[in-house]
């Protein structure tokens, strides 16, 4: 009787994953995180989708870009943005290290295509002197943003290698 309660309790506590597909990109801000994913396959506006996050105290940073219907109104805080590129104002920059600062930056950030120079020095700032790095990949390729889903669970490794998994089961 004892062996099989010991044996429930441990397959109930295991976390059961199975690898969808590996990307390998190039690392520009290195972690080793995981977490769910929040995509996006058109362009993402930083100041646009921040807006209200950056103006004051929230628990939370909820995506207010009307243009991007995709993502619009979900949790970004804690998340893995997915996204081809970002667009949009200058401010980007100061806009990284703001949310950094409030606590509510996402876990990383992965880009399908090349991370532009206002994303790079953004996020390199809310790292050096926002003190909190947002995980950041780019050229992961047109297939990684076609294979990865909203809510997908994804691991990312310091040299760039983007695991996809195709279930989160906590069998508690």
């Amino acid at each position: 009787m004892r062996s099989s309660s010991i044996s429930s309790f441990a397959e109930r506590s295991v976390k059961v994953r199975e690898v969808g597909a590996i990307f390998k990109g190039r690392s520009i801000l290195p972690g080793d995180i995981e977490g769910e994913a929040c995509v996006t396959r058109t362009g993402f506006n930083t100041y646009a989708s921040f807006y209200s996050s950056i103006h004051g105290p929230v628990d939370v940073a909820r995506c207010d870009d009307r243009g991007n219907e995709e993502i619009f109104g979900r949790v970004l805080t804690d998340k893995v943005i997915c996204l081809p590129k970002t667009i949009g104002s200058t401010s980007s920059g100061a806009v990284w290290q703001r949310i950094v600062q409030l606590g509510v930056a996402p876990k990383a950030i992965l880009f399908s295509q090349r991370i532009n120079s206002l994303a790079a020095g953004g996020l390199i700032v809310a790292d050096v002197w926002g003190g909190e790095r947002i995980c950041t990949v780019d050229l992961l390729g047109d297939d990684f943003l076609q294979y990865v889903s909203e809510g997908s669970w994804i691991a990312i490794s310091k040299d760039g290698s983007v695991t996809v998994y195709k279930a989160r089961l906590d069998m508690d």
